[in-house]
């Protein structure tokens, strides 16, 4: 038993990591990397796709060719604004250009193309959107990164009991439902609250997929919860759907239809 336990542990913390991997890697904070050939060089970019409401984003390519230029091409998510053609400037190696800040959840969408020898050679194939959000303090931030994941550790390492054990651990779902009530409710809306502006937009104030995906597996979590401290016999079974269930907000891309300012929609209700 204690050999299947430290197997169970093990695999649990191989699966954690390799969803939070995912997450990390489907997310719409993660920058753009790739590269391009211009003649003999390889021009290696990575551009970002998140920055400090009050910060310029710096759209920052190294180069080190004099030869090489470009510019830069934005405007304002979901706006009725004409492009704004930037050139962008050279200076010790590097080619530089700044899109301009938003308020929180304001977002730019850009594109880069490069020049050398009267050939274009764009970065992207589609515009890459850059949304601006406030700074959030550490005090915040940090329990709640903590408390989520301790969440889906737990989640999983449940889910493995549940599935190769059959006989749940009451203290794994109840460390499972506190960590993910901590991070979810308590934490979270103080950090959507520093990022943009407001302590909860799922359901019913909006959409956003984050915070609608935690409250639904949270209602999972208590009602296995509340079927263990009961001793029920269907325990098993809510705990292996309550995994599940997490385990599937996970492998959504994190903050999809999250928080975001139409410019358009304000202004045409200016108009009316």
């Amino acid at each position: 038993m204690k050999r299947t336990n430290w197997i169970l542990w093990i695999l649990t913390i191989l699966f954690t990591f390799s969803i939070a991997i995912y997450q990390r890697m489907t997310g719409p904070t993660k920058p753009v990397r790739g590269k391009v050939e211009i003649g003999n060089t390889t021009v290696k970019f990575k551009l970002l796709r998140t920055e400090i409401s009050g910060i310029n984003a710096e759209v920052k390519i190294f180069t080190g060719d004099t030869a090489i230029s470009g510019n830069v091409k934005y405007k304002r998510y979901k706006s009725n604004d004409e492009w704004v053609n930037q050139e962008m400037y050279y200076k010790d190696g590097f080619l530089t250009a700044l899109l301009p800040t938003q308020p929180e959840a304001g977002k730019v969408m850009y594109e880069v193309v490069l020049r050398s020898a009267a050939k274009e050679y764009p970065l992207t194939e589609e515009p890459v959107i850059i949304r601006y959000k406030g700074d959030v303090p550490p005090s915040f931030l940090i329990p709640h990164i903590i408390f989520m994941f301790i969440g889906l550790l737990m989640s999983v390492r449940c889910l493995f009991q549940s599935l190769f054990v059959k006989k749940p651990i009451n203290i794994y779902t109840t460390i499972t439902l506190f960590s993910l009530v901590l991070g979810g409710f308590i934490f979270g809306p103080f950090v959507q609250k520093y990022a943009f502006g407001a302590y909860w937009t799922g359901f019913p104030f909006g959409h956003d997929l984050t915070d609608n995906k935690t409250a639904i597996a949270i209602v999972f979590w208590f009602i296995a919860f509340i079927m263990s401290v009961r001793n029920s016999k269907n325990t098993r079974w809510w705990v292996l759907a309550a995994a599940i269930v997490l385990l599937a907000t996970y492998l959504v891309p994190h903050s999809m239809f999250g928080s975001e300012i139409d410019y358009a929609a304000i202004e045409q209700a200016g108009k009316v």
